[in-house]
């Protein structure tokens, strides 16, 4: 059976211990003059600890060629196949870093960009493994992301506009209005970029907005990777948000897991996030043709 090696980011939130094929390169944190590698010098707890006792907003930077390189050349000498699975190429230059050294890897390498970040980025990943468990080749588990990718949900409701006005994102004013009427923004990724879906008065109107937009999509696909995730230091609001959505998750084991630095820069704690595929997503089983 072909040997894969997965290889990711850490914009994809996945922490230790790693699946024995999965390798996870790590972003840059930096706030000032100290720098981090996400996951590996700061774990989300230390990250959200920081990021609320230092007065200093936090900065994230791209893995850079070499380290790509240095993986693929490692995995190729243990004759693995390698699949690398980036956050979205129009979110960071990490996607081009993994093709820059792909170009001049010694063996069989793709790189796929998964268009999505955080818990999207994860379900792509996770598919993957999945996959290459079941004696799937490399080339069809490239084909099946390509074309699953596009039918990835990601929708998170965040709980201040604190963090996108630090980013510069929106200007003092729109914050300001924005907190004083406890405005929640609902957001998504589409097309490879974070889109705001709606705006809502509080957070059960938000947790509704989410119900609405996974039933417009046609429900989660089970079949499939899914997860839930918060930013903070504990999900006391995901799970208020579980409890008002019962009805969707009823019967299920809810995956959960927190979001680290690279999107929580920028939202801030407090903030909630679902991923699923949808149900016009067939899962590929062992046996497929490569």
């Amino acid at each position: 059976m072909e040997k894969i090696r997965i290889v990711t980011d850490s914009a994809s939130d996945i922490l230790k211990p790693f699946p024995e094929n999965l390798t996870v390169l790590p972003m840059t944190i930096r706030f000032g003059d100290e720098e981090f590698r996400d996951g590996v010098d700061l774990n989300h707890r230390q990250f959200y600890e920081k990021l609320l006792e230092d007065d200093i907003f936090p900065t994230t930077s791209l893995i850079s060629p070499a380290a790509f390189e240095e993986v693929y050349r490692e995995a190729v000498q243990r004759g693995e196949t390698v699949i690398a699975i980036t956050l979205s190429g129009k979110l960071s230059g990490t996607y081009q870093s993994a093709v820059v050294a792909a170009a001049d890897a010694p063996g069989e390498v793709y790189v796929v960009d998964s268009r999505n970040v955080t818990a999207g980025e994860r379900l792509l990943v996770e598919y993957a493994l999945r996959m290459a468990a079941e004696g799937i080749s490399a080339r069809q588990i490239v084909r099946t992301l390509e074309q699953a990718r596009e039918r990835i949900h990601i929708l998170g409701l965040l709980d201040t506009l604190e963090y996108l006005k630090k980013g510069g994102r929106i200007s003092k004013t729109v914050a300001f209005v924005g907190e004083v009427m406890a405005i929640k923004p609902v957001v998504t990724v589409s097309e490879g970029e974070v889109a705001i879906l709606g705006k809502a008065r509080g957070s059960r109107n938000g947790s509704n907005i989410l119900i609405r937009e996974i039933q417009n999509c046609g429900g989660v696909n089970f079949e499939l990777p899914y997860c839930l995730g918060y930013t903070g230091l504990n999900d006391a609001i995901l799970q208020k948000y579980i409890a008002d959505s019962e009805d969707i998750w009823r019967g299920h084991d809810l995956p959960i897991h927190t979001v680290g630095a690279t999107i929580a820069t920028h939202v801030g704690p407090n903030a909630i996030v679902v991923a699923f595929f949808d149900i016009g997503v067939n899962p590929v089983h062992g046996g497929a043709e490569a």
